[in-house]
């Protein structure tokens, strides 16, 4: 994932208000939202390069997400990112334990944010800091950098969650994913890719002949553990492909 903006509330009816854009090159093949045939209590969509997910639900109320951090400078690893919600998913382990244990192994991979939890807890494993952190109750954003980095579209994707949480509806939280308006360069952060990159990369919503928002997903998880979950998938230049919605 590129973007996720998420509500997080454990003593409301809906604890986890969640919506969240992937970036990646269209080219890259993919498998859109569904029950994975090797493993039918989870729930995402996989990536058929490396068989990982970018986000997931599980069995018990489990939930993972997956933002990589942005930095050119540093060296590939050889392990995929997108392993590490599906280890989550199938683990039997609280979300601290897994934490803590893969905090121990996060240099396998390159830069990442691990989102994960379920009906009563919510942590977040950032590899830079490698403290695993449980959330209190909040409104929160990640992107490619720390949690609540304030960058432009960040700070606007939450802004723009906060306006939807009275009564979230799923419509509302996808097109709050399609906004594709760039910011000022003046608040474009410096994450050396240079500012044309920068520019390109600054929106909600990508869309570009090669490189863009591959699935818009919103999941609304109940206090019961059942959850909602619809994507939206989309093509060259941003066209749509399709939708799936999804309870379970």
């Amino acid at each position: 994932m590129c973007l996720i903006v998420f509500a997080w509330r454990p003593n409301h009816q809906l604890p986890l208000v969640l919506a969240a854009n992937r970036d990646e090159f269209y080219a890259r093949p993919s498998l859109p939202l569904a029950a994975w045939e090797d493993a039918p209590e989870l729930y995402g969509g996989r990536d058929l390069e490396a068989g990982g997910t970018w986000l997931g639900v599980g069995p018990g109320g489990r939930f993972a997400a997956l933002t990589n951090i942005r930095d050119p400078r540093q060296p590939p690893h050889g392990r995929s990112r997108g392993e590490l919600p599906v280890q989550f998913l199938r683990s039997a382990l609280e979300p601290a334990a897994f934490l803590a244990e893969l905090a121990t192994r996060s240099s396998d991979y390159s830069a990442f944010n691990l989102l994960l939890g379920n009906t009563q807890q919510l942590w977040l494993l950032n590899s830079r800091h490698g403290t695993p952190q449980q959330l209190p109750e909040g409104l929160y954003g990640l992107s490619n950098a720390a949690l609540d980095t304030p960058w432009p579209k960040l700070q606007k994707g939450k802004a723009l969650l906060g306006e939807c949480l009275i009564e979230p509806q799923t419509e509302a939280l996808l097109d709050l994913l399609h906004d594709a308006q760039q910011p000022a360069d003046a608040s474009l952060p410096d994450t050396g890719v240079g500012l044309n990159t920068e520019r390109l990369l600054s929106s909600i919503f990508i869309a570009t002949r090669s490189y863009g928002t591959l699935a818009s997903t919103v999941l609304l998880a109940r206090a019961d553990g059942s959850r909602q979950l619809v994507e939206r998938r989309y093509g060259p230049h941003g066209v749509p492909l399709g939708d799936t919605r999804i309870e379970c």
